[in-house]
Parts: C-alpha cells; structure tokens; sequence
C-alpha cells in the first residue's frame, strides 16, 4: 500500500476525516502529459462553514495539550515527510510540473524543515514580565489566535502551504487550508495524509479544494481572525480588502518584479548561470523569479549573448522523463499571459536573443535585449520562463532603475566588491536581499516578505514572525488583594 492510498482521498475532502464534499469532484490534470492523476473532492462554502464550525470547537483542546505534546505531532510529520519523500516529490513533479529537485526540496527540506522548526516554535518563550507602577505582578503572554485561514498557490504548492500551516498549529491553532484547485494534491491532500498519519487531533486540520467561493466564504467567515495568503497581487488586494471589513489579519506574500543586477566588476560566466537560474528555474513560475536583469552597459551585450546560448541549450519537457532544465507551465492560461507580455515586449521594440516559442505547455526559456521600460516585460510580473536584459551606465541608474517598480519582494546583486553591493542595497526598498546570488532563495529558519506591491511585509519564517503571525499578545495582571478604591 502507498502512503497516499487513492481508496483514502478521492473524491473526498479532509475535514473530520475524509468526507464527500458538497462540490463536483474533479479532475487534477498532469500539465506534462494532459493525463488525469486523480479524482479531487471538492468543497463548497457550506462545507466551509461547517469546517471552521469542527475547527474552533478543536483548536480548544489542541491548544490546551502540553508544548510538547503539540511539537511531538510536528517532528513525526516531519519524519514522515522524510519517510516518503520519493513517492510525494513524484506528485509534485506531476501534478505542478516542477522538475524532480525542486520537488525534493519541497519534501524533505522545505516541508519537513518546516516542521522541525515549527516543533521547536511551540517551545518558544511566549511572554515578559513587564514593569508596573501599580502593586502587582504584570506580564504578557501570547494565545493562539484560533482558526488560521490558509489559501495556497499552485507554483510550489506544498512548501508554500506549510510554512503557514506548520507554524499556525504548532502555536495551538486550527488551520483550515484551501489549496490552489491545480494542485490540490500536492498542496493539499498530501498534507491532511502526514497529519493525519502524524496523530494530529480530528478537527485540528481541514483541507479544502474548492473555486473562489470558498476562499472568499473563508475570508469573510468571522470565526477565522487571520488569513495566510500566497498569490498573485491583484488576489491579495482583494482579500486584503474583504478582509478589513470583519478586522482581521491578513499575510499577504504577494507578486514580484525583481532586479538582478550585475556590476562591471562581477564574474561573467557565474554571472550568466545565476541570472539563468534566477529567470528560468520552475520555468519562471516563482514569485521571487530573476524579473529584470540590470547590466553594466560595459557587459550588457556579451552578458545578453551568453545567457540566450544558455536558453537555447537548455533541454525543456517532462521532468518524469530524462533530465530536462524546465518543465511544463502549470495550464494554457499561465502560457498565454506570457507569450502576452513577450510579444507586446517586442511589439514595443524589444529584440528576441532566444526564444519566445512553445509547443504545448512546454515555454521556451526567453531572453529579450534592449528592453524598453515602458514595455509590458520590464514593467509587469511575468511569472514565465523570460529575462528581460537593461543596460546602466553608472550605480545611480541601476539605483533607479532597481527602485522603479511598485513591486519590492528580492534583489540580487552581483559583484566582487562587497561593501559596494551592500551600499547599493540600502537605495532599493525590498524585502529580500542577495549579494552575489540570484533572487531566488528561501529558509525556514528566515523571515520572508516583501514591500509594496509583494507583499505586507515578514510574516512567514522564523520566531519572532511566526508568533506575530498566528498569535494574539494578552495583557495579565496578578495583585495579592483587591485594591481599595474610591467608590
């Protein structure tokens, strides 16, 4: 028997266990092939209603149980990531169509990280003793905030739902996850399997796939005070906008258009491999992706040059068969926006150094020289295999260059002088810095959030996040006796 027995899930949601859900089962489609990997339960708002019903009434007695009781269901789902790791990376690669390392990066180093560290989070201090004028002892303590809303995206849809779900239950919450319908396996059903497996209480975790009446019946259920969103910027907006009207907490890690800049002084062949990388790893489907590739105008020709041969070598099709460099992109939709953006950017002036095809869902890794700023691929999120390449002539342009955008979610920038780089930086409003790498990086153990447009700042990774995240500070106060009062 595998560990994601379909006999278990199919057709059925997890919410008290698995239960027919009131939507139309569907089909999880593998983008590589157009073949059907399974049947998908589906839930409606009723469902959902009832979901956070069983959750509030659960999250009382999960947060009751000792830290350690809590933190032990976390190291075993964590092991069992581990444990089954080549059989849920194989979901991953096919039903995201990501290529089989970043699947095992997802497995066994992101989600089951993100459990050990979350394991460790629930044994976090959670309070201070706080001076008082008055004759009493007083402190503060962090609650868990209750039922934590999750709604997750397609691009890397396990890690990117367990570094909200594993955090939000090791601090007593109830978790109730909506994952992307693409990739509701892999971002959902096989995280109700290791919890369930993981001896997480029932109730504690529902998983429901479901269209944008559910996400948007979970954003305005007033039962659930904090929503964790991952996705595109528009959709935040719009959730952060429903969400204001009942008052609640929303952590919006939201798109990017970031910059890799390249100094004159930088390595040129390292350069050109980290800029690849940056643009075309998950064929661009990430939001921290290499966006804007702003290059000394020194090197900008031979910088362009060699990154197109590297496109142009670069083997594309089904991560299940040999070793390819890019997948497939997740649908038709995701394809088209980007051979959008690609043939406005060279309608606009724009010359075509490699790329710009596609057959099926398989993108061309593209590269695109003498990009005009008004054009649609140096302007816009493109969330597709494209690298865009500026020239500057001095570190005031690339400063400005850099800045130019309402987005602020990652910046790379490559160079032998440190202290420049660094000096550099501090002119960029980001969430996300690296010198000498591409801008494509993530820890459990960091902060993660961007600026402006990416995003409403670190809500995810790390301690201090973590708790400002999915918990509620309270104020005690302890005195020996009543105090007299002139009443």
């Amino acid at each position: 028997m595998t560990f994601l027995n379909t006999a278990d899930w199919q057709g059925r949601i997890f919410s008290g266990g698995w239960a027919k859900g009131s939507g139309e089962p569907y089909d999880s489609v593998e983008p590589a092939t157009g073949k059907t990997l399974g049947r998908v339960g589906a839930a409606t708002p009723d469902d959902l209603d009832r979901a956070v019903a069983h959750a509030v009434r659960a999250q009382r007695a999960w947060a009751a149980l000792p830290y350690v009781d809590r933190a032990q269901v976390l190291r075993r789902a964590a092991a069992l990531f581990e444990r089954h790791q080549a059989e849920i990376a194989e979901w991953v690669v096919r039903e995201s169509g990501a290529l089989r390392p970043f699947a095992e990066l997802q497995t066994s180093h992101g989600s089951a990280e993100e459990c050990y560290e979350a394991s460790a989070l629930a044994a976090a201090p959670f309070g201070e003793v706080l001076r008082s004028v008055e004759d009493r002892l007083s402190f503060s303590r962090r609650r868990p905030v209750g039922v934590v809303g999750v709604i997750s995206p397609f691009n890397a849809p396990l890690v990117l739902a367990m570094r909200a779900v594993a955090p939000a239950l090791a601090l007593g919450n109830a978790v109730v996850l909506k994952p992307d319908p693409r990739t509701s396996i892999c971002g959902g059903v096989i995280i109700a399997r290791v919890f369930e497996e993981a001896g997480l209480p029932e109730g504690v975790l529902h998983v429901l796939p479901g269209g944008t009446d559910v996400g948007a019946a979970l954003v305005d259920d007033p039962r659930v005070p904090v929503i964790a969103f991952t996705g595109s910027t528009r959709a935040g907006k719009a959730i952060a906008t429903a969400a204001a009207q009942r008052l609640k907490r929303v952590h919006l890690e939201l798109g990017g258009n970031s910059a890799l800049i390249v100094l004159d002084d930088a390595d040129l062949d390292k350069a050109v491999s980290a800029g690849a990388f940056g643009s075309f790893h998950h064929s661009g489907q990430i939001c921290m992706a290499s966006s804007r590739h702003l290059v000394h105008a020194s090197i900008a020709e031979e910088y362009t040059a060699r990154l197109a041969e590297r496109a142009d070598a670069a083997p594309v099709g089904d991560p299940m068969k040999g070793e390819v460099f890019l997948g497939p992109m997740i649908d038709q939709h995701q394809l088209q926006a980007t051979h959008a953006i690609v043939s406005a950017t060279l309608a606009a002036g724009a010359r075509l150094a490699a790329g710009g095809t596609h057959e099926d869902l398989f993108y061309r890794p593209t590269v695109l020289a003498e990009v005009p700023l008004t054009a649609r691929a140096y302007a816009e999120e493109i969330f597709g295999p494209v690298a865009p390449v500026v020239a500057f002539n001095d570190l005031d342009e690339a400063a400005r260059l850099a800045a130019d955008t309402e987005y602020g979610l990652s910046l790379g920038i490559l160079t032998r002088d440190i202290g420049k780089g660094l000096a550099l930086a501090d002119r960029i409003p980001t969430g996300l810095v690296h010198i000498n790498d591409q801008t494509v990086n993530d820890e459990a153990t960091v902060p993660f959030g961007g600026v402006g447009d990416s995003g409403n700042g670190s809500r995810h990774g790390g301690i201090v996040p973590n708790l400002e995240a999915f918990t509620e500070q309270q104020w005690v106060t302890v005195r020996s006796e009543i105090p007299a009062y002139p009443f």
